[in-house]
């Protein structure tokens, strides 16, 4: 096996790459992992603290465009309207009916049920008086009958949100427990969907002619930071459980009060203060407004974290500050992970830098096996052997060289075989040109008999004479069809090409025949179009006539003969189709022999002076079964040379 080609080359590209691959996968493993863990992980806690802040800042400022696109609605200053003059007029304090405000209540309706961040919407008029508010909560479910007195008979004149966005302003109001919504209920510090933060936009209509205020429910944000580490951006890059541990929290604007966190039971507390206890974390959050927090302690797992500020009151935000920790076994998992992708790398390297050698080397040696399988092929005589040549390079050149070898010996045995059959045939056929002189003996002795009767002046002179003539025409024309078989074999003659129309030639062959055919009850069809060949036209018609002939013998119950004329290539070809008896498994094989035939008479010459012929204008003949209904019939096939432009 080490002597095999295929063998020295997986070696050689195993000591030349797999090798130095291994070794530096050992050196990453060993010297560099240790230090990317740490690397890709603060990438990530930043990366996740900055993307999760720049998220916060987005669905604030959206919720502020929302009201304040509310606020620049034609529909609020005219439902605000309509409320300042039902308050002019002294109305009660139910709400009454107007047709602008029914309008817009449904619209805030359908809005808080979209959005799906909206506790309620609230219109109140420059005075602070309510004017409209939605009606149902941002799951479609109707407000509570408390809810809605109480949002139609409070003073908002009193509220700071409302005296902000009197001078013209956005307010926006920062996370709280909202007496609005939930008064004389207790307070439960741990519940996010008790909690609001709010906006307030002015309504403009020739000065300030009013306010619009939605309340946000808290539960959004809390969705948003427990749900932003399921959106690791990182899974499937290193492992989809290799932050498992990880999680995100928002603190307030002093960067001490927890507002959202995974563990809902210290919302609301400080963290600089029991059960938390990380004052340091406060201290690095206020002195920077993005980074890494200082290795830290929580609930007995030590932890690294980062964080990033959000946008403050000047950007339209609330200066929250998002935070993104891990536990330091994930970090070290990721060392270990990290190994294991180095070691399944190798393995994979390894197997395919092995597998593509081989294949390489495969593809390289099996020219040089068919090669050799090939030789031995010519070796024991198969002159039939051919290389497939699928590459231009040495080796496909060296096949290239092998396949002409064997056509140029191929040829050259069938020249030297078929000039020894020639040899052999001319001089059977000389031989038997002489045997068929026996034929004389009869017609010599029919003579004499004649010139006896003659000399005797028998009576029987005029039947003698009858029997003698008739004998003597059999046996003339019987050696005439011999003789003039033999010589078209082996006989030597000289061809005269010239062009001619091929189609001419062949209607005149079935032209010949059309009292035997009819006589025979067969039908005979030609078509195809002129046609001009280079041949001699007599040996043409001679090989015609001998393949109507036979076709016409084929069928003596009656059927049909169609001849065809084509063009195929550089030749033009003949087709003689017949529906007669077809062709025996022996015949198909010994056709062109001499002195082959089916027949009770005939020299078996007919087809083999065909093949001869054929082959000497530079053409091709083939006889094959019909493939028509039951196999029967055959076909014949010519092919000569078209006649140059």
């Amino acid at each position: 096996m080490i002597r095999h080609i295929s063998t020295k080359w997986v070696l050689a590209v195993l000591a030349t790459v797999v090798v130095p691959f291994v070794g530096f996968a050992w050196y990453v493993d060993g010297k560099l992992a240790h230090r990317l863990s740490w690397d890709v992980v603060h990438y990530f806690l930043l990366s996740r603290a900055a993307d999760l802040a720049d998220q916060v800042d987005r669905d604030v400022r959206q919720q502020g465009t929302d009201i304040e696109r509310w606020a620049g609605d034609p529909l609020v200053a005219w439902s605000i309207g309509e409320a300042a003059n039902d308050h002019e007029g002294g109305a009660a304090e139910d709400e009454p009916q107007r047709p602008f405000t029914d309008v817009l209540r449904r619209r805030f309706d359908n809005f808080l049920t979209q959005d799906g961040a909206f506790d309620v919407l609230v219109a109140v008029t420059s005075e602070g008086r309510y004017a409209v508010s939605s009606s149902r909560d941002r799951h479609g479910q109707p407000l509570p009958s408390a809810m809605l007195r109480r949002l139609r008979a409070a003073d908002y004149s009193r509220e700071e949100w409302f005296t902000l966005a009197m001078t013209g302003e956005l307010a926006q109001i920062d996370h709280h427990f909202s007496l609005l919504l939930h008064e004389g209920e207790s307070q439960d510090p741990h519940d996010p969907a008790s909690h609001h933060i709010g906006f307030a936009a002015p309504v403009i209509e020739e000065g300030v002619a009013g306010v619009v205020c939605g309340l946000v429910n808290w539960s959004h944000y809390q969705d948003l930071i427990t749900g932003a580490t399921r959106r690791d951006y990182l899974e499937g890059l290193i492992g989809s459980d290799i932050y498992s541990s990880s999680y995100a929290w928002l603190w307030g604007a002093d960067a001490d009060t927890i507002l959202a966190h995974p563990s809902l039971e210290i919302l609301g507390t400080r963290v600089s203060e029991p059960p938390v206890s990380l004052p340091q974390m406060v201290e690095a959050a206020r002195a920077s407004s993005w980074g890494m927090y200082p290795e830290y302690e929580f609930r007995g797992e030590m932890k690294n974290a980062a964080f990033s500020h959000c946008a403050g009151p000047d950007a339209r935000g609330f200066g929250w500050v998002v935070g993104i920790g891990i536990d330091n076994d994930d970090i070290y998992g990721t060392v270990n992970e990290l190994r294991q992708l180095l070691i399944k790398a190798t393995v994979l390297v390894l197997g395919v830098v092995v597998l593509w050698t081989f294949f390489i080397a495969r593809r390289t040696t099996r020219p040089i096996l068919e090669l050799e399988k090939h030789t031995r092929r010519v070796a024991s005589g198969d002159l039939h052997a051919r290389i497939d040549v699928a590459t231009g390079d040495e080796l496909g050149q060296l096949a290239d060289a092998f396949n002409r070898m064997t056509v140029d010996l191929r040829e050259s045995r069938a020249k030297q075989v078929k000039a020894e059959k020639e040899a052999a045939w001319r001089e059977m056929a000389r031989q038997v040109a002489h045997e068929i002189k026996n034929p004389l003996t009869p017609i010599s002795l029919s003579v004499d008999l004649l010139k006896r009767a003659r000399d005797e002046k028998s009576g029987e002179l005029d039947a003698i004479l009858a029997r003698t003539i008739d004998l003597i025409q059999r046996q003339v024309e019987n050696m005439r069809r011999i003789a003039s078989d033999f010589h078209a074999f082996a006989g030597e003659h000289q061809t005269r090409p010239r062009d001619f129309d091929l189609l001419e030639l062949v209607d005149e062959v079935l032209a010949l025949n059309a009292a035997w055919a009819e006589q025979l009850g067969v039908r005979v069809e030609s078509s195809g179009a002129s046609v001009l060949v280079h041949a001699d036209p007599g040996e043409a018609r001679r090989v015609l006539i001998n393949l109507v002939s036979n076709a016409l013998e084929s069928m003596p119950r009656g059927g049909r003969l169609d001849a065809r004329i084509s063009v195929c290539g550089e030749r033009a070809r003949v087709e003689i189709r017949d529906t007669g008896v077809g062709l025996s498994a022996e015949a198909r094989e010994r056709l062109f022999e001499p002195y082959f035939t089916t027949r009770s008479h005939g020299t078996g010459l007919g087809l083999a002076i065909c093949k001869r012929i054929v082959d000497e204008l530079g053409g091709e003949i083939e006889i094959t079964p019909a493939d028509g209904p039951g196999g029967a019939g055959t076909v014949a096939r010519v092919h000569l040379p078209l006649a140059p432009p």
